[in-house]
């Protein structure tokens, strides 16, 4: 396994990217402005991304990490067998394979498996 991605949901989008960018140094790789107050960015954290969500309906916080599996009925059957949550079950992306599971602090993991070439 490997992190791919952590997501943080912030207040305020332009003093958290400025944070991030200015002062840890993690280059912007992309923005979204989504509207009705919701936008994502996303920065570069060296061995995985930093997104960044702003969304009034969210509290902030520590909300996802992507994982990347090499194996992903295999990964949710080990979790399911050592009692993990899984709260949501394979679905196809544009990468692959993902599905959800809790950690033991209610963090939702995404569990990405990505097509073969």
């Amino acid at each position: 396994m490997k992190a791919q991605y952590t997501t943080l949901i912030v207040n305020e989008m332009e003093e958290s990217v400025s944070f991030y960018r200015d002062i840890l140094h993690f280059p912007v790789v992309s923005e979204h402005p989504l509207g009705n107050g919701v936008c994502i960015t996303i920065l570069d954290g060296g061995q995985s991304l930093i997104e960044l969500i702003q969304n009034p309906k969210f509290q902030t916080g520590l909300y996802s990490m992507g994982i990347d599996v090499p194996d992903l009925d295999g990964t949710l059957a080990e979790l399911k067998a050592k009692g993990v949550t899984i709260t949501m079950e394979p679905v196809p992306t544009t990468v692959g394979r993902m599905a959800f599971a809790k950690d033991p602090n209610g963090v939702n993991l995404a569990l990405i498996e990505h097509h073969q070439h």
